[in-house]
């Protein structure tokens, strides 16, 4: 029998703190604050991308290195590796866990599956981790690579697939699970957060906003619309104004940071400017048409310093041409 000690631990409501790391943690991680970590776990190794495509697999293995059932996607990637070391604990009790508490916070279960054996293609197996890999390599170097050449090991591996709908939008979760020796247990949890096919038609709402900040401690005010090359706000963002001042006077408590950001295009000095300009615009709106205290909001500029997407492409500049409410 499966020993389940250990108390359910995944907090998937987005009220875990955000970069929170452990005494062996490597530097620079940051949990994500959708999943916190078995008790006992350290992060390994981490890689985050702000956008990128990603492979979600939903079948079990239909041939050679192959599964004929994914769901392809792309958004915000957060991958992270924890290991726990110790004799105490199996791999299939991370994996119990895991599984228990994606279920209790009402994610929709796409597959999942243990195995003890090189044997079979059902999701979790070591054939189907092994196509998963492929489809979705490390791209940095780092302790991950025990959990990726655990395939060939006999230790007994698991994983789980689940998808969510957010007021944020929709979540993926694939949980892997490896034990790679008697005193070694490799998690990988990959989360995979949609970014919205269509640019340009979103407003932002209040319940996106207080779960980015939560999880993020920083939210874009999606549907703040500028003429062009100017910090004059058009008429099309009142929708988001409404928005956003309806949050800040349900959290009247609360103090934030108004950013503006840019593309690269122009110099560093006008694109500071304008950025600041224009952050500095919305925080009058929602003083002067919505009584919002003038000292809840401060107003900064970072021009091109901080982006989402690369400035090679259209729909990058786009991206990173962004108004953002920061927690103080």
């Amino acid at each position: 029998m499966l020993r389940m000690s250990l108390v359910l631990i995944v907090l998937l409501s987005g009220i875990a703190p955000v970069g929170f790391v452990h005494a062996e943690d490597i530097e620079g991680v940051q949990e994500h604050g959708l999943i916190t970590r078995y008790p006992g776990q350290e992060i390994r190794w981490q890689h985050i991308e702000n956008y990128m495509p990603f492979r979600v697999p939903v079948g079990e293995v239909a041939g050679y290195r192959t599964i004929n059932d994914w769901i392809d996607t792309e958004g915000r990637v957060t991958r992270t590796f924890y290991r726990y070391k110790g004799t105490d604990r199996t791999f299939a009790e991370f994996y119990l866990n895991y599984l228990r508490a994606l279920q209790e916070q009402d994610f929709e279960i796409l597959g999942k599956g243990v195995s003890g054996s090189r044997k079979g293609g059902e999701v979790g197996s070591r054939s189907w981790s092994e196509v998963y890999f492929i489809a979705n390599p490390a791209s940095k170097p780092g302790e991950v690579g025990t959990f990726f050449s655990g395939t060939s090991s006999s230790g007994g591996a698991g994983a789980i697939v689940a998808r969510k709908e957010r007021a944020a939008g929709t979540v993926y979760v694939v949980i892997g699970v490896e034990q790679h020796s008697e005193d070694y247990v490799g998690t990988l949890i990959d989360i995979i957060e949609v970014e919205a096919a269509e640019t340009g038609l979103v407003v932002v709402d209040a319940e996106a906003m207080g779960a980015d900040l939560q999880e993020y401690g920083r939210v874009v005010l999606d549907g703040l619309v500028f003429d062009f090359d100017k910090a004059t706000l058009k008429p099309e963002s009142d929708a988001a104004l409404e928005v956003i001042a309806g949050f800040l006077k349900d959290n009247p408590d609360r103090t934030f940071y108004v950013v503006g950001h840019t593309d690269s295009v122009g110099t560093f000095a006008y694109n500071s400017k304008l950025s600041a300009e224009r952050a500095a615009a919305v925080v009058a709106e929602l003083q002067a048409r919505f009584d919002i205290a003038a000292d809840r909001l401060e107003p900064h500029g970072v021009g091109p310093l901080s982006p989402v997407f690369s400035n090679g492409q259209e729909t990058g500049k786009e991206k990173n041409r962004r108004v953002e409410l920061v927690e103080r």
